[in-house]
């Protein structure tokens, strides 16, 4: 049975967690160019890293991935992109292959908060809160 390899250049959209930016692709981004010839896109989401918009005007998760929709929106109808996300990436990840499906060939979640279809996406936020009470860090004092 022989395998068929693709060799097309893909486009890879690559997603950050929590309190990152674009830039913590920095290594992977010149392998998978290099590699093929791939187009890489690291976005950078609300409020994070050179992306200008005020934490004080995220209240939602389509506020956090706005950056991420409008690189979705902009993709073409015959093009399909294999998204990569990280940590609470993961959660962005999710909202644009519901948004999105048909631009898409592939997610992969690294380390990645993956919602599934029982639980509202903020159920590991709160079990996060019960087996780590914020009372418990109220003492905490960084020491330089």
């Amino acid at each position: 049975m022989e395998i068929s390899s693709d060799k097309r250049q893909k486009h890879f959209i690559l997603v950050h967690g929590v309190c990152h930016g674009a830039w913590i692709w920095y290594k992977l981004k010149p392998l998978l160019e290099s590699a093929g010839g791939h187009r890489v896109t690291a976005v950078d989401l609300s409020a994070s890293s050179i992306n200008t918009k005020s934490i004080h005007e995220i209240h939602t998760l389509e506020d956090y991935a706005e950056p991420l929709m409008e690189l979705m929106a902009a993709i073409p109808a015959d093009e399909k992109v294999i998204l990569v996300g990280h940590s609470y990436g993961g959660y962005s990840l999710a909202l644009a292959m519901e948004t999105y499906p048909e631009k898409i060939s592939v997610a992969v979640f690294v380390s990645a908060l993956m919602p599934d279809a029982v639980h509202t996406p903020s159920y590991i936020g709160e079990k996060l809160l019960e087996l780590y009470p914020a009372r418990e860090t109220l003492d905490t004092q960084y020491l330089s």
